[in-house]
């Protein structure tokens, strides 16, 4: 499987000088659905909604630091929000979660369980060896997946060779997670600075791959 060198710019660690991440990448087998892996997922949004409000979801540690990097590097969290918030929100609406695949789904489950927004890629439409988050400029080109063109000038962004592929609002079409997927490449952000809790999101995402999506030559890293 390629090796991937992830950076994080002089820019990042100016407005974001707490943040922690982990990268997680691995040959895996994607499928339509799981009904093993949809079982915890209704079991984590039952956890959810009896100990949040759409109020209260602002204050979780993860999501309260993503808003402030957005502030930082010079975004409005409120008319952008991060997936994790997005996800959330959803799920204290009564709304569930989209049901996409076992992948994209357990990387969802990842993200509500430990309130980080996560990157999921594949990993073979990923362009060079090596991936930098920087923040978004004006009027630098980017499809958010389901989004269309989306602004992403003052958003945290990772870049390969050729542009941005993730964001924490929205990853990019041109790298996204499909049926025919078989190499599997993630970011967790954790902008809390919470390095222990951001391992442990890397990890929880690596043993779902292996128990839903049959995956091997794990591979999870901290960058910050």
């Amino acid at each position: 499987m390629r090796t991937i060198n992830v950076a994080v710019s002089d820019e990042i660690h100016a407005a974001c000088p707490d943040f922690k991440g982990c990268m997680v990448r691995a040959q895996i087998e994607n499928t339509t659905y799981n009904e093993e892996l949809w079982k915890e997922i209704e079991e984590e949004i039952s956890r959810l909604t009896a100990r949040n409000t759409t109020e209260s979801i602002k204050l979780i540690s993860g999501i309260a630091a993503t808003r402030r990097a957005y502030k930082s590097c010079g975004k409005d969290p409120s008319r952008y929000r991060p997936s994790c918030e997005q996800l959330i929100r959803r799920v204290i609406q009564g709304k569930g979660l989209y049901q996409i695949d076992t992948v994209v789904d357990l990387v969802n489950l990842a993200s509500i369980r430990y309130a980080y927004s996560i990157g999921g890629f594949d990993l073979d439409k990923v362009e060079g060896d090596k991936v930098v988050l920087g923040i978004g400029r004006e009027k630098e080109p980017y499809e958010g997946i389901g989004r269309g063109t989306l602004n992403i000038a003052g958003m945290p962004v990772y870049r390969d060779s050729i542009g941005g592929i993730g964001t924490p609002t929205s990853d990019h079409e041109r790298t996204k997670i499909s049926l025919d997927t078989t190499h599997f490449l993630a970011f967790v952000n954790g902008y809390d600075g919470n390095a222990e809790n951001t391992k442990a999101c890397g990890l929880f995402i690596a043993h779902m791959l292996e128990k839903y999506a049959n995956a091997c030559d794990i591979s999870v890293e901290e960058y910050c």
